[in-house]
């Protein structure tokens, strides 16, 4: 994997060299499915029922495939909840024996104790387990009824398996600020490691963000936090906007969008972003001429992002450098200026603008949310068995068509 741009970066940090660009992405983003047995208030990508448009068995693995020769490291396989696809197994041997490792998210409903000694038996499949309470109260009220036992149940499954290390997935919210350190103890009691991502305005998250992301003493409660556990918790991209506050945190400290990462939807669209599934930030999909190979290295939204960034507004800040603005798809779905400061910028550079009317601010672009009664409210979960009947449809209005859960 080379930096296309390395000559004219120069020597530096690598965070500086990644700006410009990479042949490949680091990982990608890649959503099977927006079929989910859940309702969660903030799904970044309004999942629920399945889109008849999925990728075939035959066209991911074509995508595998290219991941395959561009050298991508790794894939992070989301949704919806993936393993509701019947060829999720498939697909995911399919990429582990072409040298493309696979680290899946899920909540938790089909990790069985057979699934977990699967899981313990491969060096080249990591599992991330969302979990957004320390308790079933707060877990329970953004994810719904029933998720915080179904995903214990997961965890209890994949230690007693002997799956060490992998990831516990938790979305920062107003509510859960205050259990850090309880994610963190239950992450050490079954072997597992703690990761933590920011609350974004996206999907179904748009409609609860302000009532759900950290307050302003929440956030340097948060920072304070991860200065003191950031070597042992995963951030990613997370909160580089916390920096800030003064030390940089551990973990990429720079928006990647189109330059180390992106995402390929259900559908094979190419969006700049995981958080930004709006069609300002499509850059093409998989299905056209070239497939994603050409929409990663020819793109004119990707080449655009790759350009130096002046960084409008923000460049006047003392800490320009240490956040860099903050997260694009934070910025677009609250209505703020790309070029401007993030809102939740810890020096308050944002809070006229939020104060401001923000009717008008971009709403994410497509809702595969539940209809009818299940719409908003949690769904019943437990272990599935089949049905007699098979559905009558591919699409059905159930995302599980044919499976029962108790």
């Amino acid at each position: 994997m080379t930096l296309p741009n390395q000559a004219s970066a120069g020597p530096g940090r690598l965070v500086d060299q990644f700006q410009y660009g990479l042949d490949a992405p680091i990982c990608l983003t890649w959503e099977l499915t927006y079929a989910c047995n859940l309702a969660c208030v903030h799904c970044l990508s309004s999942s629920g029922r399945r889109d008849p448009r999925e990728l075939t068995t035959a066209e991911c693995k074509a995508v595998i495939d290219e991941l395959e020769r561009m050298q991508v490291f790794y894939v992070n396989i989301g949704g919806g909840e993936p393993t509701v696809r019947p060829d999720f197994w498939e697909l995911v041997d399919y990429a582990t024996a072409h040298r493309v490792g696979v680290k899946f998210s899920t909540n938790g409903v089909r990790i069985t104790p057979d699934v977990a000694r699967r899981l313990a038996a491969s060096d080249y499949v990591d599992v991330q387990l969302s979990l957004d309470g320390a308790t079933a109260e707060v877990n329970d009220a953004v994810r719904g009824g029933g998720s915080y036992d179904t995903v214990l149940r997961a965890m209890e499954n994949l230690a007693a398996a002997g799956f060490a290390g992998f990831k516990i997935s938790v979305v920062a919210t107003r509510q859960n600020i205050g259990q850090l350190d309880e994610f963190k103890a239950l992450a050490d009691r079954y072997g597992a490691q703690l990761r933590l991502t920011r609350l974004r305005p996206s999907g179904r998250g748009a409609d609860v963000w302000d009532e759900l992301h950290p307050t302003a003493e929440q956030q340097r409660q948060l920072y304070d936090w991860l200065v003191a556990n950031g070597e042992q918790v995963l951030t990613g991209d997370s909160f580089f906007h916390l920096s800030a506050y003064g030390e940089a945190l551990p973990g990429l400290n720079l928006c990647g969008a189109g330059r180390v990462v992106c995402l390929i939807d259900p559908v094979g669209e190419v969006y700049a972003c995981p958080f930004a599934i709006h069609d300002s930030f499509l850059a093409g999909n998989v299905r056209d001429e070239g497939g994603f190979a050409k929409v990663w290295r020819e793109s004119a939204l990707f080449q655009e992002l790759r350009q130096p960034q002046t960084g409008g507004v923000c460049t006047r800040c003392s800490a320009f450098d240490a956040c860099r603005g903050g997260c694009m798809a934070a910025k677009f779905f609250t209505g703020l200026p790309l070029d401007g400061p993030d809102p939740e910028c810890v020096r308050g550079n944002a809070e006229a603008l939020l104060s401001g009317d923000r009717s008008g601010a971009p709403r994410p672009g497509q809702d595969h949310s539940h209809r009818g009664p299940v719409r908003g409210q949690p769904v019943l979960l437990g272990m599935p068995a089949r049905r007699e009947v098979r559905p009558d449809r591919r699409c059905d209005e159930s995302p599980l068509a044919g499976l029962n859960f108790w």
